[in-house]
């Protein structure tokens, strides 16, 4: 296992580097574990307490509504205090308390406020831990992939050996396996190290002039939009399948097969980063996107287009993920990476995440399965059209002569 992790590493020349990278694949591997387990099966553990569909709805939707609210105050909290690992722990930490307390609740307002609780925590690490992976990778924030890859992993394990797990258990165990996953992530955060700030020789921008650049509010607006985009893949995919006469044990597999593909990109980033920058693969994103959810919405019921449809997944999330973390690294100085990484998972995962689940809802009753994801395509268009408008060659950080000029605001 150990060698497996460090073929994945970038090298680096600073012994302690690999070591850190290494906290931080685990870190990933965990946090996403704990997704995998409570987004898939919680609805089961909330159903078997009696919750109605609304009810359930309701519970489920309290995390993308924080993590569009929420990152963004504790992204400024950590760069006006300078926590940032240490805010990582401490929010996982609270999580845990939360979350201790919630197989003891049968009552829907105390259930419900506890889970808004644990939402508003959680919300606060992964934009800080982005940032952080980012500043110990250097400058070669090309390998970004290759660390955020274990989340992909930890996810595909929780939901295969959870599953199988409550074959055997009874329901009421899951609120402690996820309890057990996010004690696992807190173990995880307490090597987490900030990195410091770097010297530059050039002065630094305020936050809010580089948000003002065309390029930064134009991956901003398409990072919101793929999100959108893929709303209904995240409430319905599984829905549409069965529908379409596949095997409930087939569903899995194709979310499995997904993953998989995402996983092969991020290893394959540095690669996909050298053929052609941040913008070219992110508009051959957004395309394969568009493509994506037309044969989704269209032509689901042959096989063969299907397992292509999902292997795409590794191109409209995977690629399109890595290259605005890229971004993102590129733009904003040190200092403001924790505001940075909390607006975009703000604007993209909440805010995207939030209005696309709102709209396929609407969709999906009313105009049926192909209208909806026929939405989905023209999102995922229209984020094309934006970086291919808003982001000019060159924007993106990936001629050599603006990476050397911007090393010190990475």
């Amino acid at each position: 296992m150990r060698r497996a992790f460090f073929f994945l590493l970038p090298l680096s020349s600073q012994a302690d580097r690999p070591r850190t990278l290494r906290w931080l694949g685990f870190w990933y591997f965990s946090y996403f574990a704990f997704l995998g387990a409570f987004g898939t099966y919680f609805s089961l553990y909330l159903t078997a307490l009696g919750v109605t569909p609304w009810g359930i709805g309701v519970i489920l939707s309290l995390q993308p509504v924080m993590r569009l609210l929420a990152p963004n105050f504790w992204g400024w909290v950590a760069d006006r205090y300078g926590l940032g690992a240490r805010l990582v722990g401490i929010t996982i930490a609270a999580c845990c308390v939360v979350l201790a307390v919630v197989p003891t609740v049968r009552d829907f307002p105390t259930l419900a406020f506890l889970l808004l609780l644990q939402a508003f925590f959680w919300s606060a690490s992964l934009p800080l831990v982005e940032a952080l992976t980012l500043f110990h990778l250097s400058h070669r924030i090309e390998h970004y992939g290759r660390i955020r890859l274990w989340g992909s992993i930890g996810f595909i394990v929780a939901v295969q050996a959870v599953g199988i797990l409550l074959d055997v258990v009874e329901v009421s165990w899951l609120p402690w396996i996820c309890w057990g996953l996010v004690l696992l992530t807190l173990v995880f955060s307490l090597p987490l190290r900030d990195g410091g700030a770097r010297e530059t020789a050039v002065a630094i921008p305020s936050f809010r002039s580089v948000l003002r650049r065309p390029e930064v509010g134009a991956l901003f607006v398409a990072a919101f939009l793929m999100s959108a985009a893929h709303a209904p893949l995240y409430v319905f995919y599984s829905v549409h399948l069965v529908a379409h006469g596949y095997a409930k044990s087939l569903v899995g597999l194709f979310w499995a097969l997904g993953v998989v593909a995402e996983i092969v990109v991020f290893m394959q980033m540095p690669r996909l980063m050298r053929w052609g920058g941040i913008r070219q693969v992110l508009l051959w994103s957004h395309a394969l996107a568009t493509l994506r959810f037309l044969l989704i919405g269209w032509m689901i019921d042959q096989s063969w287009i299907a397992v292509a449809a999902q292997l795409m997944h590794g191109a409209t999330f995977g690629a399109a993920h890595a290259s605005c973390i890229a971004a993102l690294s590129r733009w904003f100085p040190g200092a403001q990476q924790s505001r940075a990484h909390s607006l975009y998972s703000s604007l993209s995962f909440g805010g995207g995440g939030v209005v696309g689940g709102l709209l396929a809802g609407y969709l999906w009753q009313s105009r049926g399965a192909g209208v909806c994801y026929s939405v989905a395509a023209g999102f995922a268009l229209l984020g094309g059209l934006v970086i291919w408008r808003g982001m000019v060659d060159g924007a993106d950080g990936h001629a050599e002569n603006q990476s050397k000029a911007g090393e010190g605001a990475v």
